[in-house]
């Protein structure tokens, strides 16, 4: 039976690839869950129509992410934390703490996109990745300093 994914799946492929696989995986699991629907010729015709919108919407994003990506280039955030004794650091700056900097700078992004291999524990300047888009990245500089 052939059908046409509404969504990615793990195993199967991605929105709106048409794939074969048994009938009864198909009426028991995809369609009523709303993974898949029949490919028939109506419904293939709104997939093609869905499609276009789908690439459209995913390429003003990339262009927004590709333009924020530029914008944070310039951006450079100070993040003063307390030391003690030898400038050891209590606690740490986290992607957290970065994204609560930003929002202060006026940029809304989830501390989730903030990709900090652990937590900043040291003074100094850092440079750290922001995914922005599927293959978008942008790049700013912190600097942690002390109080």
């Amino acid at each position: 039976m052939k059908v046409i994914l509404c969504q990615d799946y793990e195993s199967l492929g991605k929105t709106g690839d048409i794939v074969t696989v048994k009938s009864g995986y198909a009426r028991h699991l995809l369609i009523p869950k709303g993974i898949a629907v029949l490919a028939n010729a109506r419904n293939i015709k709104i997939f093609k129509e869905e499609r276009k919108l789908l690439n459209h919407r995913q390429n003003k994003e990339r262009r927004n992410a590709e333009a924020l990506s530029k914008e944070l280039e310039k951006v450079s955030l100070t993040a003063t934390v307390t030391v003690g004794e030898e400038d050891k650091v209590f606690g740490s700056v986290t992607a957290q703490t970065i994204a609560d900097l930003l929002k202060e700078k006026g940029y809304d992004i989830d501390k989730k996109k903030i990709q900090l291999d652990e937590p900043i524990k040291a003074l100094g300047i850092y440079t750290v990745s922001l995914k922005l888009y599927m293959d978008v990245e942008g790049k700013i500089r912190v600097w942690v300093v002390k109080e």
